[in-house]
């Protein structure tokens, strides 16, 4: 399976955690708990990447960096972004020379 894969089969199963609540469900508690407690989540995932990073512990940044994703995918979802959103501002700006700061703007 593709990098791309992975990320697009993690996307599909959050959006369908997203429109269909299954009980137990970790992505669905965080749903449940709304975008102020899923930013919090992303933010202490992110410190744990930076805590790995400063360790030097390579496995350890792996597997912080995978749960950093989740979670950002997460807060994607939250927030009515799609990853094809951020792919087309990644392509925005890397590979068309722009680059616009939140709301449109150069």
């Amino acid at each position: 399976m593709s990098e791309m894969d992975i990320l697009a089969r993690l996307w599909d199963v959050i959006e369908e955690r997203r429109a269909n609540r299954q009980e137990g469900s970790y992505t669905c508690k965080l749903f449940d708990k709304g975008p102020e407690e899923i930013a919090k989540k992303l933010g202490e995932e992110a410190i744990e990447v930076i805590v790995a990073m400063s360790s030097k512990d390579r496995p350890a940044v792996v597997y912080e960096a995978a749960d950093l994703i989740y979670h950002l995918w997460v807060a994607l979802s939250e927030s009515g972004v799609t990853p094809q959103d951020v792919y087309a501002e990644l392509e925005d700006r890397y590979c068309r020379g722009s680059r616009r700061s939140p709301g449109g703007q150069e």
